[in-house]
């Protein structure tokens, strides 16, 4: 993949502009994240994972995003401050953005065109599916806390469903073997 993924114009929380170029030679693993969802206690271990793999090269970088059942319907200052007191948030949040859809994201159109199919997403799936819940194509983010792992050289190394926790051994097993690649 050319480094054009690295170039898409981003916004951080506080309202600065940013791009992934900036972060380029680390390790990146990118989560739409959602502060009104079952899953929203993986900022604590998504928080943990920053802390303990940060020196390293990792770079944890969360994105709002309002997509699923309005599960993040706050202002970035209402999100910040909740990712701040709640769960100690210290790794980079962006601004609100759309992670499917027609007002899908250029990051989130990038990303999952790279990565068309998330690892471990079948049971995840399986249980949307019940409530009557579908993605509407296939390649689509399937819900709030999505990760895509990104190397250090801005190529998007996997894909991994939203019950994969910070702390799953295959998480961690394909964020180490990025992190062991050289710059």
């Amino acid at each position: 993949m050319s480094n054009s993924i690295l170039d898409i114009p981003l916004q951080r929380i506080d309202g600065n502009t940013d791009t992934l170029a900036s972060h380029q030679g680390k390790v990146l693993l990118v989560v739409n994240v959602a502060s009104k969802c079952g899953l929203t206690p993986q900022y604590e271990g998504l928080e943990k994972l920053y802390q303990e793999k940060r020196e390293q090269g990792l770079e944890v970088l969360g994105f709002p995003a309002n997509n699923f059942k309005e599960q993040e319907p706050g202002t970035d200052a209402e999100i910040s401050s909740f990712c701040s007191l709640n769960y100690g948030v210290t790794f980079p949040l962006f601004s609100k953005i759309s992670v499917v859809g027609a007002d899908q994201h250029p990051l989130y159109t990038a990303l999952t065109a790279a990565r068309p199919v998330a690892e471990g997403d079948g049971p995840f799936r399986e249980k949307l599916t019940q409530y009557g819940i579908q993605a509407a194509r296939p390649d689509d983010v399937l819900w709030n806390f999505e990760k895509f792992l990104i190397g250090r050289d801005g190529t998007v190394a996997a894909r991994f469903a939203p019950d994969v926790t910070a702390d799953d051994p295959r998480l961690l097993a394909a964020i180490d073997a990025e992190l062991a690649k050289a710059a």
